[in-house]
């Protein structure tokens, strides 16, 4: 049997991310060969893959970062079968690294993140590779960007809500950008204004309003009176630039803004959550 240095396992963990106890046993199984250790580590991971792939990954974590420049954030989302896993030193390693080369080669698709160089294979079948490794199914589920003069990332506690937020102006108070990627966290806006709610969610609130002061009896030509009125309440609450501050409910996100800089604004944002 090959000598199996603590060298050797170090390196193979590097390269595959794999535990110590399972770089030594695909070292002792290939003879020591290295590259054959990380094909026997490989198809350990497609062997999962295939098996449990009509399992439900709906646990994992969501990060996001941003470039060091402040122009460019990248948010991810690696899912896991179990919260367990989610908590894993090694799955969160994974994926840091993931959203590393994302920030670096900036894909433009979730496909391309996924063809991307990860070591000595893809970022694809890293994430595969790694299934053998952690024995439950993974899924690179989601990857969002912005790109702005500042980017603002912001991770809440628990790594299972991110968000991405992208402003108009650099080089002002760091807090100020903090305030507004919290509150978009917080407070879960569907657009930045008004004007950029999709045409379906607007209509969508008209039906729903006609439909309550229907059931409250009210005369039905004042059904779409009152359905633009609590129209208007939607967009107070649901279009971040008219939000309530979270931290001063006296002003809204926007006259916070103006009170920094009158030409700041909000052109970007992403938020992603798992169940919680």
């Amino acid at each position: 049997m090959a000598t199996i240095s603590a060298a050797d396992v170090a390196r193979l963990r590097k390269v595959t991310l794999a535990g110590m106890m399972d770089c030594k046993k695909a070292l002792e199984e290939a003879g020591g060969d290295f590259e054959k250790a990380i094909e026997i580590i490989r198809k350990k991971g497609q062997a999962v893959a295939s098996k449990r792939a009509d399992k439900e990954a709906t646990e994992g974590v969501v990060l996001s970062k941003v470039s060091s420049d402040g122009t460019l954030g990248a948010l991810i989302v690696l899912n896991s079968e179990t919260d367990f896993v989610a908590k894993n030193a090694e799955f969160i390693a994974l994926a840091n690294k993931i959203l590393e080369i994302a920030l670096a080669e900036n894909p433009a698709s979730l496909e391309n993140l996924k063809n991307l160089p990860m070591e000595d294979s893809t970022v694809g079948e890293k994430v595969i590779e790694y299934m053998g490794i952690i024995g439950e199914k993974l899924d690179l589920a989601n990857y969002e960007k912005v790109v702005a003069p500042h980017v603002q990332a912001y991770i809440h506690p628990g790594n299972r809500l991110a968000t991405l937020t992208g402003f108009s102006k650099a080089g002002l108070d760091i807090q100020v950008y903090k305030d507004v990627a919290m509150q978009v966290a917080a407070m879960n806006p569907v657009a930045i204004d008004k004007e950029d709610v999709p045409g379906n969610i607007i209509a969508q609130e008209i039906e729903i309003g006609k439909e309550q002061a229907r059931r409250e009896g009210k005369p039905e030509n004042m059904l779409e009176k009152i359905a633009q009125g609590k129209l208007a309440k939607f967009f107070k609450d649901n279009t971040l630039l008219n939000q309530d501050f979270i931290k001063d409910s006296k002003i809204t996100i926007r006259q916070y803004l103006s009170s920094v800089d009158k030409d700041l604004t909000v052109t970007e944002f992403k938020r992603y959550t798992l169940n919680i």
